[in-house]
């Protein structure tokens, strides 16, 4: 049997997302060398696969990538096409080593260096910086598997239009953003029931200026180990704000308001002792991590990695980067983790 190719390289980037991308601007800068894998055929797929009515709640000024600014407008909400398209022109513009169609399974450690199974083959580098963002499988509840077959259930990733669904009722399950938006959208066309607590709302503009013109200043300074941090973090836990979408549109549009799903009676949701009777469940209820790739013991009980701003602990070499919080609130962000990408870089650089 022939052996496997080994291919060498001092740093591997896994992910050529957001934060992949920046990572490997701050790594070019700096005369690394490495190479970004990605399993996308084309950098920014990932966005593309998105529900077509998608839009960032950050303006264009606030979702650029370290070196180059989002060509639109300041004040535009690009759609998740106007995002892929600018990913892929970051990677084009800085000529990023990145490698497509590279789907990573397993990510180890032999001796003083770190092993990359690709496709029948092995990477081999010293350092690796996991890029593959802060949640990567959609989230479901196990009570879902207990609904009847005829509903039509669906997670969030998997929406793209109204059209796509089968007619009659929908509920949504999941009152953040994502849930907010997408209910909207169906309420135009069926009636939709939006399951989850009240999260709040923040308005799209504050005395004639953007939200973020107020807030980002704020909180691109602030840290996870600083009061406002903390703080933030753990109102992060109970949802997040709705983003320029108050109550009153969701009633304008039709959206009804319901409990969460405690259980499911005669294969249907019950939500606050009220049994509903949807055709279609939509599951806006996140995602979770999966780096069951990686075996290497550089986890917690909750399989979430342990690091200190994306380095992590008791493993030479190996780097997080566009996990949820990992340094502050907008480390997760596209105009916010380029600090981390540059912190991580210029460790990774220094070793």
């Amino acid at each position: 049997m022939t052996a496997p190719r080994i291919e060498r390289y001092a740093t591997i980037v896994i992910g050529a997302g957001s934060a992949g991308l920046a990572t490997g601007y701050h790594l070019a800068q700096l005369g690394v060398d490495f190479i970004i894998l990605t399993d996308e055929a084309r950098i920014g797929d990932n966005w593309r696969r998105r529900w077509d009515s998608l839009r960032l709640f950050t303006p264009a000024k606030y979702s650029g990538l370290p070196g180059m600014s989002f060509h639109a407008p300041p004040n535009h909400l690009a759609d998740k096409d106007e995002v892929a398209a600018y990913l892929e022109r970051y990677a084009e513009h800085f000529d990023l080593p990145v490698r497509l169609n590279t789907c990573v399974q397993t990510l180890t450690r032999c001796g003083d260096h770190f092993r990359v199974t690709v496709d029948g083959m092995m990477l081999e580098a010293d350092n690796v910086v996991v890029a593959t963002g802060a949640f990567q499988r959609p989230k479901v509840p196990a009570l879902a598997a207990k609904m009847s077959p005829d509903v039509v259930q669906l997670h969030s990733s998997a929406y793209r239009s109204p059209f796509d669904l089968p007619e009659g009722p929908t509920l949504v399950v999941g009152a953040g953003n994502s849930g907010a938006q997408i209910a909207i959208e169906l309420a135009k066309h069926r009636k939709v029931w939006l399951a989850g607590r009240n999260t709040g709302h923040l308005p799209r503009r504050i005395l004639g200026r953007d939200l973020f013109d107020w807030i980002w200043p704020v909180l691109s300074r602030v840290t996870v180990d600083s009061r406002m941090g903390q703080r933030s973090l753990r109102s992060s836990h109970h949802g997040d704000a709705l983003i320029g979408i108050p109550e009153q549109e969701l009633v304008d549009a039709g959206v009804t308001r319901v409990g969460r799903v405690t259980d499911v009676r005669g294969g249907r949701p019950v939500c606050e002792d009220v049994t509903l009777n949807p055709r279609t469940i939509v599951w806006c209820t996140g995602f979770k991590p999966d780096f069951e790739w990686i075996d290497l013991p550089v986890f917690d009980s909750a399989l979430a990695p342990r690091h200190e701003r994306g380095v992590a602990l008791g493993m030479k070499g190996l780097y997080f980067i566009g996990l949820r919080y990992q340094h502050g609130p907008t480390s997760s962000l596209l105009g916010g983790v380029g600090a981390d990408a540059e912190w991580i870089a210029q460790h990774l650089a220094a070793r």
